[in-house]
């Protein structure tokens, strides 16, 4: 990865402020006055009867800097004492089985490519810790107004994220020719006829003795021809 590309997520320690508040432009020129006019109206309206209600929200971040993101969000929690408001970073991923060349080997995959869940109490300062972090582009919401997961939609994640087996990664679809791996039909190539993704089965339509013959096998044991 080039130097380039880690550039916007450059690290970077903040003494913890005493009062986060925005910047005035000095001067009275009529462009320091909208862009002044334009940073007030990105930053949400503030519910004080929910100052105390800790739900999940969702960060938009640039895919494949999720960790980074993660990171850089944990470190500025630290520096600016926000423990009290913004309590856990989780990138959902899932143990995902590649077979490549008969080989097989587990990967981490991120359920959600180019987003993060904070659990946090959403404040204006809460908010511009967040928003602020290098890497993050904003919160998934109505314009700029972040919106709470559901918790149903909380545990359906949670629920992806525990399972206890792992998810076998298809590179075939019904129709494409496939060489079986492992098995008694070992070496035997045939055609994809269905595919049970519930049950991470395949069935392979094969050649035997002159006759077209159904076999059901895992995913595991085949792979592209």
């Amino acid at each position: 990865m080039t130097d380039a590309q880690d550039k916007p997520f450059a690290e970077e320690e903040e003494p913890k402020p005493q009062k986060i508040g925005r910047t005035k432009a000095s001067g009275s020129s009529s462009a320091s006055r909208e862009s002044q006019s334009r940073e007030d109206s990105e930053i949400p309206q503030f519910d004080p009867e929910a100052a105390d209600t800790r739900s999940w929200y969702v960060i938009h971040c640039y895919s494949g800097y999720e960790n980074k993101v993660r990171h850089n969000l944990e470190q500025r929690i630290e520096t600016m004492g926000m423990k009290e408001k913004i309590f856990d970073v989780v990138i959902p991923t899932q143990e995902e089985i590649e077979v490549k060349e008969g080989k097989r080997r587990t990967v981490e995959r991120h359920v959600f490519p180019g987003y993060v869940l904070v659990n946090m109490i959403m404040t204006e300062e809460s908010w511009y810790v967040v928003r602020n972090t290098p890497g993050v582009t904003g919160f998934v919401g109505m314009g700029t107004q972040p919106t709470p997961l559901r918790p149903e939609e909380v545990s359906m994640i949670l629920r992806r994220m525990e399972a206890e087996a792992p998810h076998v990664k298809v590179s075939f679809k019904v129709g494409e020719r496939v060489r079986i791996v492992d098995g008694p039909f070992n070496d035997f190539r045939g055609q994809v006829s269905e595919i049970y993704a519930e049950r991470n089965k395949v069935r392979v339509m094969v050649n035997f003795f002159g006759r077209e013959t159904p076999v059901e096998l895992d995913f595991l044991q085949v792979e592209k021809a």
